[in-house]
């Protein structure tokens, strides 16, 4: 084997195993102490150009660019089909993500899938991802450092799963994508653009759970995501609009 054959296949079994950590944990086959030795905490290992999602998961690795990893149980790179028509985007992690390693699984999660079933989705066909992978502390708002440090790992997957329509979840997850800091209330009810992909704007579940007089206007919201993918797309069964 040949220097630098060694060196790439290397570096696929390093980011190989610190993906495993962040889905099973660091105790998962004793990683924690595999990984330091094998010095994967040095940076986030790098993946044949070109690749697909799988691959970009790989070249994020264990990702630590900014303060947020010294405080995650996980990475939550995002879930589902990596060749889905819509992605769905939110903010960051909350505490139930961060210890799954999935994005959407608390109550705000099953929220959604119920969003997504009465306008003809299920998780299973689209993908699901954050602006953030890693938990703020205590869910706090995300810090204009940590947005700039992240973003390029949400660029990249849509990149990659190169969706037909994005649906953006509340007002940080829709200024990120859009490069903007208008208030929820404007970009609402509008048809957006990200490089030519089309974003809808709502309300994020979780907010929903708070304030229950939002569902209607985000029932609005989806019901013009749905109308849009059909002419964008068209490749759903008929819908019929629940009363």
């Amino acid at each position: 084997m040949t220097e630098s054959a060694a060196e790439s296949w290397m570096a696929r079994a390093e980011a190989y195993l610190a993906l495993q950590r962040d889905l099973g944990g660091p105790e998962l086959y004793g990683l924690e102490r595999a990984l330091p030795a094998l010095g994967i905490l040095r940076g986030p290992a790098s993946a044949p150009a070109g690749g697909g999602l799988e691959a970009f998961r790989l070249e994020i690795g264990d990702c630590r660019k900014c303060g947020l990893a010294a405080g995650r149980s996980r990475l939550v790179f995002g879930a589902g089909n990596p060749d889905a028509r819509l992605m769905i985007v939110g903010e960051a992690p909350g505490e139930e993500e961060d210890r799954r390693g999935e994005p959407f699984v608390g109550e705000a999660g099953r929220l959604l899938d119920s969003i997504l079933a009465a306008i003809g989705f299920n998780r299973e066909e689209v993908y699901i991802a954050n602006v953030l992978k890693c938990r703020p502390p205590r869910n706090r708002d995300p810090l204009p450092e940590e947005t700039a440090l992240c973003l390029p790992h949400l660029e990249g997957q849509i990149d990659r799963i190169r969706p037909r329509l994005i649906l953006a979840l509340g007002r940080f997850a829709a200024q990120s994508l859009l490069s903007c800091a208008d208030p929820l209330s404007r970009l609402r009810g509008a048809v957006h653009e990200r490089a030519g992909v089309p974003v809808i704007v709502t309300y994020h579940p979780a907010a929903l759970l708070r304030n229950p007089e939002w569902k209607r206007p985000t029932w609005e919201d989806v019901q013009r995501l749905r109308k849009l993918y059909d002419e964008r797309v068209g490749d759903k069964p008929a819908w019929n609009r629940p009363a």
